[in-house]
């Protein structure tokens, strides 16, 4: 006697190749979810980035304004500060440039710190730190 295969009856064959939709769904939110995470990563990078640049900015102008407090005046040579600070090497910054605007009658000077970061496309977003400093009037 032949053995006969059971017919499936329509529910059943109504459901198959279910499984295998219920995993490449899965898998298409699974890579999603990756995708997104990936872009997370690269803005907190970038983020990170700008973060280091404009603690370098903050630590030159620093300098600039140390270099005022000792030598007791707001007159200093901002050619120097620029050399230093367009040399990302030696601690500078992309594409630095030093502006020191001095006023010695009242012994202020506003430091302007301006970088252009390679991950941006122009120059009209270029960063920038400014920091004014005022020395005591001298003895």
């Amino acid at each position: 006697m032949k053995h006969q295969r059971p017919t499936p009856s329509p529910a059943r064959a109504s459901q198959s190749g279910v499984a295998l939709i219920e995993v490449l769904v899965s898998v298409l939110l699974f890579s999603l979810g990756i995708l997104g995470l990936v872009g997370l990563q690269t803005r907190a990078i970038s983020l990170s980035i700008d973060a280091e640049d404009r603690n370098r900015a903050a630590l030159i102008a620093n300098d600039i304004a140390a270099a005022m407090w000792t030598t007791r005046t707001v007159a200093i040579d901002a050619a120097a500060w620029t050399t230093r600070a367009s040399n990302p090497q030696a601690g500078g910054l992309p594409g630095g440039n030093v502006q020191i605007t001095s006023d010695t009658t009242t012994n202020t000077a506003d430091i302007l710190i301006t970088w252009h970061p390679p991950q941006r496309a122009t120059a009209e977003q270029d960063s920038r730190l400014t920091t004014r400093v005022t020395l005591p009037p001298a003895p």
